[in-house]
């Protein structure tokens, strides 16, 4: 995805086999899959499912949400940053570990 692009799935997930480059956004009722590296912004479970997750190959997103929950690039631990990473919500917290 090209910078300011923008996918609105309001109904399942969205699964993105390339990059989502910086200035992108991707929002999504279910899971976001990117097989690349996601820099823009991913909104995950925009419509209130709290049991969405977030995977990416590289993970140097600018925010990142799920249900309204989001941690912004400056929050992400150093150790995920260019990681693959999975993100989901623990008792209203958004936790991310890497995949590898």
């Amino acid at each position: 995805m090209r910078s300011g692009q923008q996918v609105v799935h309001p109904h399942g997930d969205v699964t993105v086999i390339s990059s989502v480059a910086s200035g992108a956004e991707i929002i999504a009722a279910g899971s976001v899959h990117v097989y690349g590296t996601l820099r823009g912004r991913v909104l995950a479970g925009a419509y209130g499912n709290e049991r969405a997750r977030i995977f990416c190959r590289r993970l140097e997103a600018e925010l990142m949400a799920i249900d309204g929950h989001y941690v912004m690039a400056d929050d992400i631990e150093p150790h995920l940053r260019e990681a693959c990473i999975q993100a989901w919500l623990e008792k209203d917290a958004l936790e991310i570990t890497t995949m590898d």
